[in-house]
């Protein structure tokens, strides 16, 4: 730009001066008369326009080379701006992913402490389902399953409602499944008189005796012998009755039980 307006300077001033040559006295004797003057002038004009051409093809040339410059420049801005929005793009998706992930990883953890804690009360309740619990057993307090309790006292029930076939079956498992049990002298004892009430003698009798056997102490004890004696008289067989009172008189001497046998036994005789 700088060299087009130096150009154009030169050929102004050179227009200026043989202007200022043409019309002064000495003219003619520079051009030796008016012809010679006027060709000078065509000339400097024509001089003068070749350089005006000259400076205008700079100058479009200049503004040729600025537009595509400034093109190119704005291409490359464009791009470098396409460039950064597919960057600021990507990480929109990034961060929408990553806010993605993260709420599948609140939600999973909640779920997971769900889960958990429902397993927990799980845990919990079988803990408590097989946590032992007070119990009263003809009398005695002590500890048992909980299981244990729940079966006792359904096979109970039915006994008091006087259904001796269902509770005949019931104390039977009981007794199966629970061998090791605090109930199991008890459930021997109502398992013998379910038995009895059902006409099963002999089984009745051996459940009765089964329970001496484990538990000669235990409160149900000298009622067990004389249900034995009921047993044998109802099998015919007197002999052994009396003996069974006889044994029950002297092993439990004290027991209200005993005053029966004794009023047996002389009926008997």
């Amino acid at each position: 730009m700088q060299h087009v307006r130096s150009v154009w300077f030169n050929a102004a001033m050179a227009l200026t001066l043989g202007l200022a040559v043409l019309s002064s006295p000495a003219h003619a004797v520079l051009f030796g008369g008016d012809d010679e003057a006027r060709r000078a002038i065509l000339d400097l004009r024509q001089r003068l326009e070749q350089s005006q051409n000259a400076t205008r093809a700079l100058i479009e040339q200049n503004a040729q080379s600025q537009s595509q410059t400034q093109n190119q420049a704005n291409a490359q801005l464009r791009s470098a701006l396409l460039d950064l929005q597919g960057q600021i793009d990507r990480l929109k998706s990034e961060l929408a992913q990553s806010l993605g992930a993260q709420e599948r990883l609140a939600r999973d953890l909640t779920e997971l402490q769900l889960r958990q804690k429902d397993v927990l009360i799980s845990v919990d309740d079988r803990l408590r389902r097989f946590e032992p619990v007070p119990a009263t057993i003809d009398g005695r307090e002590v500890m048992v399953d909980p299981a244990e309790k729940a079966d006792h006292d359904k096979a109970m029930a039915l006994f008091r409602q006087a259904d001796f076939a269902a509770a005949q079956g019931a104390l039977e498992s009981f007794v199966l499944r629970h061998a090791a049990s605090a109930y199991v002298p008890s459930a021997l004892f109502w398992l013998g008189n379910a038995q009895y009430a059902n006409k099963a003698y002999k089984e009745s009798m051996a459940n009765f005796q089964k329970l001496l056997s484990m538990s000669p102490n235990h409160p149900r004890a000298a009622e067990s012998m004389l249900a034995i004696s009921n047993v044998q008289i109802e099998l015919k067989d007197m002999k052994a009755a009396r003996k069974t009172l006889e044994d029950l008189i002297v092993a439990y001497p004290q027991a209200e039980t005993a005053g029966t046998a004794r009023e047996r036994l002389a009926r008997l005789r």
